[in-house]
């Protein structure tokens, strides 16, 4: 097992506890990049209405698509310390699996910023795959959502981040 990187404090919190929106204004502006993933597992008669676009209440895969990206750009709206940011790029894709019948959804911020997109990525993703899972629940609420995490992030004080699988 690798050794722990020393412990690191919470940023949102002052010394009594109480909880704040971190000060950016004296960082400078870079590049920020991340990507995020998660999964959706679904039945095989879901993914066929998916393939087939049979779905009613239209192209699941395109609707989810903008969705993510929606989600991306409204991350600060729903996550209370995230701060609002200047998005350059948001985009959203996924990977059809047939033979585990899942559908894995990727997201990519970019911004030229104070601090990073880490949270508009993960909330794009989320945001598409409950998208997802809105538009086919009516022919089988048997989905899971899982496997959420940052893949890859870009810039800033604390350098790059590659999700590392042990």
């Amino acid at each position: 097992m690798e050794k722990m990187e020393e412990m690191k404090e919470f940023t949102h919190f002052d010394a009594q506890g109480n909880a704040y929106m971190v000060d950016v204004s004296g960082k400078d502006i870079t590049s920020r990049m991340a990507i995020a993933t998660g999964e959706i597992k679904v039945t095989e008669e879901v993914f066929a209405a998916i393939l087939g676009k049979k779905i009613k209440k239209g192209d699941v895969l395109t609707v989810a698509q903008v969705a993510g990206i929606m989600g991306a750009k409204r991350t600060s709206e729903l996550i209370p310390m995230c701060h609002i940011l200047n998005l350059t790029n948001a985009k959203v894709w996924f990977e059809l699996h047939p033979e585990t019948t899942s559908i894995t959804a990727f997201c990519q911020v970019k911004t030229e910023g104070k601090t990073g997109v880490e949270m508009e990525a993960l909330t794009g993703v989320n945001v598409a795959l409950l998208t997802i899972y809105d538009m086919c629940k009516a022919i089988d609420k048997r989905m899971i959502l899982r496997d959420i995490h940052l893949v890859e992030k870009n810039g800033g004080k604390s350098g790059d981040f590659y999700f590392d699988e042990r």
